[in-house]
């Protein structure tokens, strides 16, 4: 109150010219020197100071560049960059999508379907891969892999792409060319109109020379036989010798085209990956075997050239061959034929697949003649 008081009476005091200012009361009451007790880091016994011109500029000047980077971005967005950037939101609106195409579908000999297509029914317009229940052609007809897409559910691999058998080796031929369509979209997402820029192409149908009934029927012989005689896995080929066309390629066991191509079954995808008779061989194409039976009609031909025997001549097959040992002679070397044929002369002994007559005229026995080692060697490099 008294403060208060001092200060309205000062109004009307003018101090005279040449004397010294007048103490204000407070003033009196501040000391010079920060005291012992007082807390400096609450700022007691220090006076405020006010903000300097310098920093006052210098926030100014600093506010000032923000304003003309706002001002220069907002003319570029606007007017420097206008039209591309309304392009570019027109494109917004425009979504491109593509128009699946269906893979060619796949037909036995006697026009069986074997591989086709169904539709998707949580994909409109999307088409999966179906093979056919049928033993005994899934490595002949292989799998396919399906596009792949991202979380978004984008596309980001458009091919169906063959993986085995015909599916990989006639891929180009089978493969769809996909179509593209543009779409109108409104701010919300909602479709407003479609148009389509590029139809789709389908693949091309492809008729192979396989039997399917003749190759499941195959399948369930060879099937019982490896279980009968407890053989890992078997294969076998059935040719029409007149055209060369294969009516049957059979492997045992073989995988699930079906399974590999959906991919959700990984339970199963893993047994046959883990299985020890190796399902994913192609025996009957890839399996490595001594050649058999099928270098005789070479060993006939190379006979035939060489004069070793006539067409016409007639050798025993007892069921058995037996070579002496000259070391000991109590212990000769048996080479059995996989049956007693009896008397057969060389179209017979091809055609019942004689192996003591082809024994007798390709090492030679008793009085028949033979051809030797070096001409073996030399007729089979021939072919």
């Amino acid at each position: 109150m008294v403060h208060s008081l001092l200060k309205f009476l000062r109004r009307f005091h003018r101090p005279r010219v040449g004397t010294a200012r007048e103490i204000d009361p407070d003033e009196i009451l501040l000391d010079a020197r920060n005291l012992p007790q007082f807390n400096q880091n609450q700022f007691e016994g220090r006076f405020e100071k006010p903000i300097s011109t310098r920093v006052i500029m210098t926030m100014g000047v600093l506010f000032l560049l923000i304003l003309l980077a706002f001002l220069s971005k907002s003319f570029a967005l606007q007017i420097a960059d206008g039209t591309a950037y309304a392009k570019q939101s027109e494109q917004n609106r425009l979504r491109h999508t593509l128009i699946f195409g269906e893979r060619g579908v796949f037909f036995d000999r006697e026009g069986r379907v074997i591989a086709s297509n169904v539709s998707d029914p949580e994909e409109p317009g999307f088409s999966k891969r179906r093979y056919e229940r049928i033993s005994g052609i899934a490595n002949v007809l292989g799998y396919i892999k399906y596009p792949s897409k991202d979380s978004a559910g984008f596309y980001y691999k458009v091919d169906f792409e063959g993986m085995d058998g015909v599916e990989k080796y006639l891929n180009e031929y089978v493969a769809p060319h996909h179509g593209l369509k543009i779409v109108e979209t409104d701010a919300l997402g909602k479709i407003q109109s479609e148009s389509v820029l590029k139809r789709p192409v389908d693949g091309k149908n492809v008729t192979l020379s396989l039997d399917s009934t003749l190759s499941q029927k195959f399948y369930e012989l060879i099937e019982n036989l490896a279980e009968e005689k407890r053989f890992g896995g078997g294969a076998g080929v059935i040719m029409d010798v007149e055209n060369g066309e294969m009516l049957a390629i059979v492997n045992f066991p073989e995988y699930n085209s079906q399974v590999l191509t959906d991919g959700a079954d990984t339970a199963a995808i893993k047994r046959l990956v883990n299985d020890a008779r190796k399902p994913f061989l192609d025996r009957a194409s890839d399996g490595l075997y001594a050649p058999g039976s099928i270098v005789k009609p070479f060993i006939a031909l190379a006979a035939l050239e060489e004069g070793v025997i006539t067409p016409e001549k007639e050798i025993v097959s007892t069921g058995s061959i037996s070579i002496p040992n000259p070391y000991d002679p109590t212990k000769p070397t048996v080479f059995k034929d996989w049956k007693a044929h009896g008397a057969v002369d060389m179209r017979r002994a091809l055609a019942v697949s004689s192996d003591v007559y082809f024994y007798e005229i390709g090492g030679g026995f008793e009085g028949q003649k033979g051809l030797g080692i070096a001409n073996i060697e030399r007729y089979m490099r021939l072919f």
